[in-house]
């Protein structure tokens, strides 16, 4: 099996962007193995007629659709969320990673609901505080790769 090849499939079975120093350690391989190994792949995937392209992110290299497909997502894998849960994902992607009662606070008792939903389709996750009593709620890595954003915008700092 090419290391190439072995990249490619680690990038599929992953499903997020990947640092040189991780491929390395997937395909079990040193770090210069993987630079040539993508590498490799990246002329591989710009001389194909394919749907899919390896790109280097801020975040390292993934496998994606191409622009020209990227409407297939939504025709073929429709998330149905609500819009009161549409919201509330918005208000922990834009503060995020929050307590869960910053966020019934902001949202009302109607995001304990939406929280259980978001989480269901893998779109947020639930880490219990330390001091037990609430939960951190943050986005997944799936929400980034179906609303096709690389990060974020930062909050502003009204201080500045």
């Amino acid at each position: 099996m090419s290391l190439s090849k072995k990249i490619e499939a680690i990038l599929y079975l992953k499903g997020k962007p990947l640092t040189i120093s991780q491929l390395a350690e997937y395909a079990r391989c040193d770090r210069k193995s993987a630079e040539e190994g993508i590498i490799e792949l990246l002329s591989e995937y710009a001389g194909r007629n394919s749907a899919l392209e390896v790109v280097e992110t801020s975040d390292g290299y993934c496998l994606q659709l191409q622009e020209d497909y990227r409407d297939l997502i939504e025709t073929l894998v429709p998330l149905d969320i609500g819009v009161g849960a549409l919201r509330t994902l918005a208000a922990i992607a834009l503060r995020g990673p929050l307590a869960q009662t910053a966020l019934v606070d902001m949202r009302g008792s109607g995001a304990y609901q939406h929280v259980q939903e978001l989480a269901t389709l893998g779109l947020i996750r639930k880490r219990r505080q330390s001091n037990g009593r609430s939960y951190w709620i943050q986005v997944t890595d799936k929400f980034y790769q179906y609303f096709q954003v690389d990060q974020l915008p930062q909050p502003f700092d009204k201080s500045a």
